[in-house]
């Protein structure tokens, strides 16, 4: 479920959200430099599950202090001054990572401080579901949060105690361990325990088909929409994935379509961004450049 947000909140999620896949790729790929340096950090799977969970945490801190919250996300507060705050609080807690995307989040625009709240934990999801990005595994979880929340739908008493927030943490999260008892994978795991941790008003069947919706869509960025004229042979398919590989820091996986209107060439879609090599676009850029 897309957040309920105002176009200068989008903008702010969106360029926390470009730095944070920077990171992941880099666990991929190599060192992603930080905010206003040349000199890169080095990231793996390890270190996007900690990147997640001080995300996380963070995020529980401004649940908790609405004061802090409204401080950090006051967009006619000095920049500096946002950052200093947060660097007082949480500064010697977090990794020099989570600390850059913290600075990312508190000197953006957001319309209201309830939306920057609303951005970390978006973060700390999709930082949480890195390493399964990154070894190919989406689909997997994907499927265990799917039937996760089947279950509890199926279950409303089990779903409502496990987001009872008058209830302690403590006990929520040991019900949850007592009823996934080791079935569900590391990151499965990790994201639905925390989304107990940090209940926001919603039952956890709820939250467990948001969580399914959003490897859905995590996995879209590895998956490359091919249209060609003509079939590819296995060896065109294993050159162009490598090549997709390379250009995307991240292992790609080819879903082939022909379209024989294309002529010749090539059409890749991954994600929202479009690589159009075919004849038939070449023809129509042609045509757009012709005065009328």
């Amino acid at each position: 479920m897309a957040l309920a947000l105002s176009a200068a909140s989008r903008e702010a999620l969106a360029v926390a959200g470009a730095r944070l896949d920077e990171v992941i790729d880099s666990a991929h790929s190599g060192p992603v430099a930080k905010v206003g340096e040349k000199v890169g950090i080095t990231t793996g799977p390890g270190t996007l599950a900690q990147l997640g969970d001080e995300l996380f945490a963070f995020a529980r801190l401004l649940a908790q202090q609405p004061a802090v919250r409204r401080l950090l996300g006051d967009a006619t507060a000095p920049e500096a001054s946002r950052v200093q705050l947060a660097e007082r609080l949480v500064g010697g807690q977090l990794s020099d990572t989570t600390m850059d995307l913290v600075r990312v989040l508190v000197t953006a625009r957001w319309s209201r401080s309830i939306d920057l709240l609303d951005g970390t934990e978006a973060l700390a999801r999709r930082a949480t579901l890195g390493p399964a990005e990154n070894d190919g595994t989406l689909d997997d979880v994907e499927d265990e949060l799917f039937r996760f929340g089947r279950v509890l739908d199926r279950e409303p008493q089990l779903s409502a105690l496990l987001s009872d927030r008058s209830t302690p943490e403590q006990g929520r999260v040991g019900l949850l361990d007592q009823v996934l008892a080791g079935r569900t994978s590391a990151v499965a795991t990790a994201l639905l325990r925390q989304s107990v941790r940090l209940p926001r008003g919603q039952h956890l069947d709820e939250v467990a088909e948001e969580l399914a919706e959003l490897a859905a869509e995590r996995r879209e960025r590895s998956v490359a929409r091919v249209t060609t004229p003509v079939p590819l042979t296995s060896e065109q398919e294993t050159r162009l994935t490598e090549s997709l590989t390379r250009l995307y820091g991240r292992p790609m996986s080819l879903h082939v379509e022909l379209d024989e209107s294309l002529l010749g060439g090539l059409v890749v879609r991954v994600g929202g961004e479009v690589i159009d090599g075919s004849v038939a676009g070449r023809l129509a850029a042609a045509r757009r450049t012709l005065p009328s």
